[in-house]
C-alpha cells in the first residue's frame, strides 16, 4: 500500500508539480498540518513580529547575505511556523547499527525578509533580533 501511495505521489509530482503532490498529501493527510494554535510563539519571534523590523542577532549577517540589508533596520515581511520532521528507524537493514534510531521533529520559526533591492529572503529566527521601528 505505502508503494502505490509513493507511486501515485511520484506521478503527481511528475505531472503537476511538487504543489500538487504536496496539496493532495495534506488533502488525504499523509502529511500531518500542524494546527497554528497549538504552537506558542516565542517571545524573541512575537517582538519580530510585532514591530515589523529586525537585525542580525551577532551584529553582522551571514557571508552570504552581505551587503543585501540595511545594517541598523531590517524590514520583515512574514513569520511563520515550519516543523521540520524527524525520522524514527525501527529496521537495522536501513540504517546497519543503528536499529531503533529516532531523531525528533523540529520546531522552528522562519522570518521573511526584504531585501536593500526587494527581494525576500526566509531565515531562521534565531539569526534575528527585534529592532524599534523609529
Amino acid at each position: 500500500m505505502k508503494q502505490a501511495i509513493l507511486d501515485y505521489l511520484c506521478a503527481l509530482h511528475d505531472t503537476f508539480g511538487h504543489g500538487a503532490a504536496l496539496r493532495h498529501c495534506r488533502k488525504e493527510r499523509v502529511v500531518g498540518k500542524v494546527p497554528e494554535e497549538n504552537v506558542s510563539m516565542p517571545a524573541a519571534v512575537a517582538a519580530i513580529k510585532h514591530c515589523g523590523f529586525a537585525c542580525w542577532a551577532g551584529g553582522a549577517p551571514p557571508p552570504n547575505l552581505i551587503g543585501r540589508f540595511d545594517d541598523s533596520r531590517i524590514p520583515v515581511q512574514n513569520v511563520r511556523h515550519v516543523r521540520i520532521w524527524g525520522l524514527q528507524v525501527d529496521d537495522e537493514r536501513e540504517l546497519p547499527g543503528h536499529e531503533r534510531t529516532s531523531i525528533p521533529d523540529e520546531d522552528i520559526w522562519q522570518v521573511t525578509l526584504r531585501a536593500i533591492d526587494g527581494s525576500r529572503f526566509e531565515v531562521n529566527s534565531n539569526l534575528l533580533v527585534a529592532v524599534s521601528p523609529d
